[in-house]
């Protein structure tokens, strides 16, 4: 089957809103995490979120947000985009930069792309309030496709004039991971040379708040401290949002026009816990099966893998189900990959998070790092027997894993391998 890679990157992001300072931040752990205002309510006990910032899209009209003004985004296309879709938007124009796609290569029947997010609940909630307080008639015409989910298909495909193959994905966190898989065995089975695939979150009051309801959330006000993965006293994840975007292309095509490449993205597995709608297998049921079909998929062995970027969201049971997963899989390695969690840096950016990760893996293969895990004061002993790693780390991996994981027990095992690996 036809190899895949990726050319093409862009980042809007608590940590960066480019890949340069993505990556200093990443190899510094230096958080994104503020104290976001519309929390700043004695009835709200949730005070950070790891913040956008050059962007202030608090304003319900898109015409009256504030951003980058490089991009340019025109009035008409913004009267149909909530948030994420700004900032997706803003992401997919630096990756298409960044790999030197021509309008050609965009705008053509063998590109297709792939998106995942929520949609937005704030969008929702505004054009459902107009309807009941003035009227149907009085609704904004794009209401609709600004805010359900699948907006950041029906924007991007309009905009960017995608004709290839097109579709969102909604899996809860493991939403941006199950696009990437299946962008990839879009370009293994010969059916796009291409794939876009984009995820994008608001990262707003109404997005990340609720999740408070199910006590998942830090409640801490100490933006150093407030996301620890994989610490012993870890009280919740940091809510986030942005987008990232990445290209894919078969290897051909990118090697034809003489493309920089970040790696090769080997391929992919999945599997599910078939246990609980909104909590993790307490032994990695899922994630095991994902991580095995992986490597199966790809013909690699567990000791091939040098780093691991983990999905551990800061929460108990997530955490800890990831654990026994990798425990299960890695434990009888005689050199153990490297894990990290970076949702200490970035915060949890739920359907985003899996292309997020991934991002930094290849900012991992170009810059030869691998990024620590930041916080960790008391390391669980749970995690003890695995190499977590606590600093960055001036390594060239070779083989790197991302691991997603979203309600329902769904989970995502992405493969990638450095280009220089043989």
């Amino acid at each position: 089957m036809p190899e895949v890679v990726v050319t093409g990157l862009g980042f809007i992001t608590s940590i960066g809103n480019s890949k340069g300072a993505v990556t200093g931040n990443l190899r510094d752990l230096k958080h994104g995490f503020e104290r976001y205002e519309p929390f700043q309510n004695e009835d709200i006990p949730v005070k950070l979120t790891g913040t956008i910032k050059d962007f202030d899209t608090s304003s319900n009209e898109g015409e009256d947000w504030i951003y980058p003004q490089k991009y340019k985004v025109k009035r008409e296309f913004l009267r149909s985009l909530s948030p994420h879709g700004l900032y997706a938007n803003c992401a997919l124009v630096q990756a298409i930069e960044d790999a030197g796609w021509t309008e050609e290569d965009i705008s053509h029947p063998r590109t297709g792309l792939y998106t995942a997010s929520s949609g937005s609940a704030r969008g929702i909630h505004y054009h459902l309030g107009i309807m009941e307080k003035r009227g149907v008639l009085r609704c904004s015409p794009m209401g609709v496709i600004s805010s359900i989910a699948g907006t950041l298909n029906f924007n991007l495909v309009s905009r960017f004039q995608i004709q290839g193959s097109s579709c969102g994905f909604v899996s809860a966190c493991a939403s941006s991971g199950h696009a990437l898989g299946f962008a990839c065995d879009e370009i293994m089975r010969g059916r796009q040379d291409r794939m876009i695939v984009v995820g994008a979150e608001d990262g707003n009051l109404e997005s990340i708040l609720p999740f408070a309801g199910m006590r998942a959330l830090s409640l801490s006000d100490d933006p150093d401290t407030a996301s620890k993965p994989f610490d012993v006293h870890r009280k919740g994840f940091v809510g986030t949002g942005g987008a990232v975007a990445m290209l894919l292309e078969s290897g051909s095509a990118a090697r034809e026009r003489g493309s920089r490449i970040y790696a090769e993205f080997v391929g992919w597995g999945q599997g599910s816990d078939g246990h609980h709608a909104a909590q993790s297998h307490p032994e990695g049921k899922g994630m095991v099966l994902a991580i095995e079909n992986a490597l199966r998929e790809t013909g690699l062995a567990s000791e091939e893998v040098d780093y691991i970027n983990a999905h551990a969201p800061s929460t108990l049971t997530g955490d800890i189900s990831e654990i026994r997963a990798l425990k299960k899989v890695f434990g009888g390695c005689q050199n153990p990959p490297a894990i990290s969690s970076t949702k200490a840096l970035t915060g949890h950016g739920l359907s985003l998070s899996s292309i997020m990760e991934a991002g930094f893996c290849m900012l991992a293969f170009e810059e030869d790092f691998l990024p620590g895990s930041a916080h960790i004061e008391k390391l669980d002993p749970e995690a003890e027997s695995l190499n977590i790693i606590r600093q960055s780390q001036e390594r060239s991996p070779k083989v790197i894993l991302s691991n997603s994981s979203g309600f329902g027990g769904a989970n995502v095992a992405l493969l990638f391998r450095s280009v220089n690996a043989n």
